[in-house]
């Protein structure tokens, strides 16, 4: 075992810890060393989803330790940054020791003369991100681990913006965190008078903003009787979308009900994300025998909505996010002109590796599209730079994430449940599906197809393995993919677009991060992006043609997908 992991386990053994994480310790060293290894290699850091890991004793684990030191440097950062009353607000999801996670940050930020505000039970993480806004808090923790199986938890920090953060302010987080070596540097107790619980009115007050967003509430209810399926897959979503719902004006609303009980164990799924077919597998039930207009299902934190609807052959299909996005968008916009809502200097945002089919569709708009790094924080940190000068009317990625409005600093599943059964509403209005309103942003802007691969490297040499493989495309680059040639690299890490046949450098004017992107002179796009809430490498591939007609959907569909395959079978990442 490494030195420095013997001197971590060692501390753990000796230090002040309790009696059952060191049984734990001794029983792991006896039994199972390597898993000791994975526990202590490293300290979980702050990356695009915050403080994450495998719940278990060890730095490199979720627990009671890693939650109170981090909390600690936290409230250290927060007293260095702010004067007079400091004020955070705390929530948390369905998982396991999550509640226990959140009252554990609550005392330690409490003890360290912090006014806490927490929920009294379990939240959606977007109305964390309303509630620091809402109750001028300098910054805020959700416990969640979004979609993560269940043997993970998380830990998600905010700032006064109701933001995640972002640089400095994450780094220097880090700095105090690595600051403290022992659980006798954290104030566990004795603020308990600073903890105030919090709900009901809070709830009305999130609620009321999402009505707000409403850009056609008289069609939403003479299309009430729209028949809407919904899981919240075991989380949080059952507290606010059934209400959100109701409130649109929706009353023909059915709950999969063996998925609405919050459970930590996601009892009916392997992976709670609406990003998986088994996940929706369910609900996808439940509306074939209802002959439901439409699916959704939210992830156990509620910040990301997954779709089902019926395509032109009426089979039911799930749409990936970036088809979500695009219709999503697409509906906002155009709506928003048809009611005399747009300003000049509205704008819209999403990720780099989001499909380029919205920024075709908002330059054509005239509307401007911005694209930032992968992560909600990113289009947080950009609306807190664009404003007042600009107005930022909705955002998204293509991991199932979207945000409508400015008063909500995080992908919220609430607010675009209600959105998108809204726009799902105003096509049925018309005698349309949102399958066709789909192919018909694809003859109007041209057909963008997306694909994503992840591929999982578990551990420390699963890191290793991820690292090499970024670093072998980085340095030696291919000249061709599946027989079209690369055209130009993004390389994100050193924040440069080369130009590979005239050798041309120009800047991206974008935070580092360890991203490659390869355009092919068939115009097609893949991405290269290691995960930074688990241990995956993804691989996003984008391709495009014109759709002339809807009567072309099919043939030029199966033309795409062999250009991605092809795609995928000369990078032999099958």
């Amino acid at each position: 075992m490494d030195i420095n992991i013997q001197n971590k386990v060692s501390q753990w053994l000796n230090g002040n810890y309790d009696a059952e994480t060191v049984a734990t310790l001794k029983k792991m060293q006896a039994e199972n060393p390597d898993e000791l290894t994975e526990a202590f290699y490293r300290s979980l850091e702050f990356g695009t989803g915050g403080l994450r890991g495998i719940m278990g004793v060890g730095t490199n684990r979720m627990n009671k330790y890693t939650v109170g030191m981090a909390t600690q440097g936290f409230a250290n950062y927060l007293k260095q940054s702010f004067e007079g009353e400091i004020k955070v607000a705390l929530a948390h999801d369905s998982r396991n020791n999550s509640r226990f996670f959140a009252e554990t940050a609550a005392n330690v930020f409490a003890a360290n003369g912090i006014k806490v505000y927490l929920f009294e039970s379990l939240r959606p993480t977007p109305e964390l991100s309303f509630t620091i806004r809402h109750l001028q808090c300098q910054g805020g923790v959700v416990l969640t681990a979004s979609h993560n199986p269940r043997e993970y938890n998380g830990y998600k920090a905010y700032w006064n913006d109701g933001a995640q953060l972002v640089p400095p302010h994450d780094k220097n987080v880090i700095r105090e965190v690595e600051k403290i070596t022992s659980p006798d540097e954290v104030k566990w107790t004795g603020g308990e008078a600073n903890i105030t619980l919090i709900g009901k009115e809070v709830d009305e007050a999130y609620l009321q903003e999402l009505q707000g967003l409403s850009i056609n509430p008289e069609i939403c209810k003479q299309q009430h009787d729209l028949n809407i399926v919904y899981t919240p897959i075991h989380g949080t979503g059952i507290t606010m979308v059934p209400e959100i719902l109701k409130r649109y004006g929706f009353d023909n609303v059915h709950i999969v009900e063996e998925q609405a009980t919050p459970n930590g164990n996601f009892p009916t799924v392997v992976y709670p994300n609406p990003e998986e077919s088994e996940a929706m597998s369910l609900g996808l039930k439940m509306a074939k025998s209802l002959n439901a207009d439409i699916l959704l299902g939210t992830d156990p934190d509620a910040d990301r909505v997954g779709i089902a609807v019926k395509d032109n052959h009426g089979e039911w299909i799930l749409l990936n996010g970036n088809q979500t996005a695009a219709l999503l968008f697409n509906y906002i916009v155009e709506a928003r002109k048809e009611r005399g809502l747009q300003e000049p200097n509205d704008y819209i945002a999403k990720t780099v590796v989001t499909s380029d089919l919205i920024d075709v569709f908002a330059a054509k708009n005239n509307i401007n599209c911005y694209n930032v790094l992968t992560g909600f924080k990113w289009i947080a940190d950009l609306i807190r730079r664009k404003e007042p000068q600009e107005r930022f009317i909705c955002g998204g990625e293509e991991s199932y994430g979207y945000m409508i409005g400015r008063n909500v600093r995080d992908k919220d599943a609430v607010s675009s449940v209600a959105m998108i059964c809204e726009m799902a509403a105003v096509a049925r209005s018309k005698g349309k599906t949102l399958f066709d309103q789909l192919v018909s942003i694809y003859t109007k802007y041209g057909y963008y197809k997306e694909h994503l691969i992840s591929i999982t490297k578990k551990g420390m040499k699963g890191a290793d393995e991820i690292a090499d493989m970024m670093r072998g495309y980085r340095e030696n680059p291919p000249a061709t993919i599946n027989g079209s040639p690369v055209v130009t690299l993004f390389d994100y890490q050193l924040q440069q677009i080369k130009d590979i046949k005239s050798g041309e450098i120009k800047p991206i004017d974008l935070p580092k991060s360890n991203v490659l992107q390869f355009l092919l002179a068939d115009g097609s796009k893949i991405s290269a992006r290691p995960s930074g809430t688990e241990p995956k490498i993804k691989f996003y591939f984008s391709v495009n043609a014109p759709l002339t007609s809807a009567a072309d959907f099919d043939k030029v569909t199966a033309e795409l997908d062999e250009k991605i395959n092809g795609i995928i079978s000369d990078m032999k990442l099958k």
